[in-house]
């Protein structure tokens, strides 16, 4: 795979400095990523909406006893954008390459970012521990169909913020009071949420509007593997479950599922007061991040012999 060495990011926080390099995907698309720390080689794979920055605290909390390596999945940051033959097979193949060319042999992944795993942990002999933090999949593949097939045409329609509702609401991410609030206020906190993140952005930002597109594929992913739990009893990793206490049902469902078809369970940790949010970065509009207290059960499970 062809690869280059950018220079350590110098815009951060002297503990979340980092080098970028960049591998090249099967079909040319080109994956980067960013690289910190020293030891053995842990990839860190963010969930929707985010980008490699949404777990930079989380990165910095292994650096100092492992090379911690966080991509930007496709249509994100340093990496190209989705082909229009997509499959899950892309992300798979995509992931496959930082693999090889890292070495690579742990894997930590949160909501979308664990189903990847999960699914690559099928045919990758490389995976030998993977961490998934609440992967989200459904009982059954007609739910996110349905909110796949609106955020669609939302999205096709120019309607980015109803979209966004739609989003929230079908994967369950938005606070209790979403649940009481008329539709039409939602899209209008919405759409005056987004606008004021684009006034305030910098170069460089990753905005929820840049990142509204991703959806599609976040949930096309979700769609496919959703219902199939018993294809993962050939999955051949060590697998630890982590999840939040205050996470939608459904996927504390799904990790009940996983931990009964799993052939290799390590255990399951369920953090108190944390959410669907708790690995990723501490910031305004995730205040309910613990990155540290994850790193803790990171630790342990990746030094375990």
């Amino acid at each position: 795979m062809a690869t280059t060495t950018g220079v350590s990011n110098q815009s951060v926080a002297p503990e979340q400095q980092f080098a970028t390099s960049f591998v090249t995907a099967p079909d040319g698309v080109t994956i980067g990523y960013r690289q910190l720390g020293h030891g053995p080689g842990v990839v860190l794979l963010h969930g929707a909406m985010e980008s490699a920055g949404s777990h930079m605290q989380l990165a910095a909390a292994l650096a100092d006893a492992f090379t911690v390596y966080v991509p930007d999945r496709r249509g994100r940051g340093l990496s190209g954008p989705y082909s229009k033959e997509y499959s899950i097979r892309s992300d798979v193949a995509d992931m496959e390459a930082i693999l090889t060319k890292t070495g690579a042999h742990n894997v930590f992944g949160v909501s979308a970012g664990a189903d990847i795993w999960l699914e690559a942990a099928l045919s990758l002999p490389a995976i030998q521990k993977a961490a998934l933090y609440e992967p989200a999949l459904f009982s059954d593949a007609a739910e996110p169909r349905a909110f796949l097939t609106r955020f669609d045409r939302e999205m096709a329609q120019g309607k980015l913020a109803a979209a966004m509702v739609t989003a929230m609401k079908g994967a369950q991410m938005g606070p209790p009071i979403f649940n009481a609030m008329p539709r039409w206020l939602l899209e209008s906190l919405t759409g005056s949420a987004m606008k004021g993140e684009q006034k305030k952005a910098k170069p460089g930002d990753i905005t929820m509007a840049a990142l509204a597109p991703t959806l599609h594929y976040d949930f096309a992913l979700v769609t496919a593997l959703s219902g199939h739990f018993q294809d993962f009893k050939e999955v051949r990793a060590e697998v630890l479950l982590l999840g939040g206490s205050k996470s939608p049902a459904y996927l504390k469902s799904a990790l009940t599922n996983l931990e009964k078809i799993l052939p290799h369970v390590a255990g399951r940790i369920e953090f108190p007061g944390l959410d669907h949010g708790g690995s990723s970065d501490v910031s305004k509009t995730n205040r309910g991040g613990n990155p540290e207290l994850v790193a803790q059960e990171l630790r342990r499970f990746f030094a375990e012999p």
